[in-house]
């Protein structure tokens, strides 16, 4: 039995209270559908200015009579007194809630700042006044900023690129602050560049994987930012799920009041993974076959290569990814290809989508 099977099994014999921000979004949706199934008492939180309302209706519906273990709190993170009442009753906090995005972080600092810094210190308060035993959160490889050793290591970082590098750092110093000074038990995950099922294909911001399979379906160009070769450790969902499950319930004082990177531990260039989503694509729509990318400029505050070390969650919490890419796109590909165009039998291409491709997003 590998430690995640074996973390899973002891949550569902021992059912508590978590609450999940950002429950209506991509990641945070995941993560309240796998406790619910795990017989856990879920409480969310959400102010859909990212999030759908339909995941959080998929999720009830995915999870059938569990749902009344589920109490969803349309609220903003920005507002202490919607924090506390979040938190009241909850033993372990996800903390997902944030307005990702490194091209939004550049156009807008200020809204960035407010999510994901006063929003996230509202969150600390508010678990350490109600007693809340572990806060998780979700913390960026974007942290690494322009240090340039490859692969990345939790303890060297450069200087940040952008402000959303700025917030998510800023979390993580926090975090460490409010376990040294008032004992909540506090772990930060480094997510690299998450993709799978309920990521959004809308939006200037959205991910690069599900707009391109949304254009590829449309036969429009899909568009790449600069020359194809940067690359990224793309992380399908499930290994997300398994490293928040594994920090939440890890014993042990050393394993808390730090970060682990997220990731597979590979490098993916834009070229490839274009290749590898259109290949995935043509046995479902052999007419995508032909489809080649349009290149344009390199993107402001994108660093150019990124992969995780993780030796170290592997080591402390026992960590052990359970899909590769190509896994990843083979198992979210039947989800993308129903919601890209409005269904899988065709649609409007959603507002945004192809020649606007932003780029890396999702824990970029």
């Amino acid at each position: 039995m590998t430690r995640y099977e074996a973390a899973k099994a002891a949550v569902r014999e021992r059912p508590r209270t978590w609450l999940v921000t950002g429950a209506a979004g991509f990641i945070g949706s995941n993560l309240a559908e796998m406790l619910l199934q795990l017989d856990q008492e879920v409480v969310g939180l959400d102010n859909f200015s990212t999030g759908h309302p339909r995941n959080v209706d998929d999720v009830v519906e995915r999870v059938g009579s569990r749902a009344g273990r589920f109490r969803f709190i349309e609220g903003d993170i920005r507002d202490l007194d919607t924090c506390r009442r979040a938190c009241r009753g909850v033993d372990l906090v996800l903390h997902q809630a944030a307005l990702g995005s490194v091209p939004r972080s550049i156009a807008d600092p200020i809204a960035t700042n407010a999510a994901n810094v006063d929003g996230f210190l509202n969150m600390l308060v508010a678990a350490r006044d109600e007693g809340v035993e572990r806060f998780v959160y979700a913390a960026s490889s974007s942290t690494y900023g322009d240090e340039p050793t490859l692969p990345k290591v939790e303890d060297r970082i450069g200087r940040p690129l952008s402000p959303y590098a700025v917030s998510k750092y800023v979390n993580e110093l926090y975090a460490g602050v409010f376990q040294r000074t008032y004992g909540i038990e506090t772990i930060g995950l480094r997510y690299f560049n998450v993709f799978g099922p309920r990521q959004d294909p809308e939006g200037a911001y959205a991910a690069v994987i599900p707009r391109w399979i949304a254009a590829l379906l449309a036969g429009i160009p899909c568009e790449i930012n600069g020359d194809g070769e940067s690359s990224r450790d793309f992380t399908y969902v499930e290994n997300v799920l398994q490293a928040n499950l594994l920090a939440a319930t890890a014993e042990g004082a050393a394993v808390t009041d730090q970060v682990y990177n997220v990731a597979v531990g590979e490098r993916t260039t834009l070229s490839q993974l274009f290749n590898l989503s259109r290949d995935t694509l043509v046995r479902l729509r052999p007419e995508v076959g032909g489809a080649r990318p349009v290149y344009d400029e390199f993107r402001q505050g994108d660093v150019r290569h990124s992969q995780a070390d993780i030796s170290r969650i592997q080591r402390s919490l026992g960590y052990a990814p359970t899909h590769s890419v190509a896994a990843g796109l083979e198992e979210s590909l039947p989800w993308y290809v129903q919601n890209a165009l409005g269904g899988a039998d065709g649609g409007e291409l959603p507002s945004g989508s192809g020649r606007r491709e932003a780029g890396f997003t999702s824990g970029s």
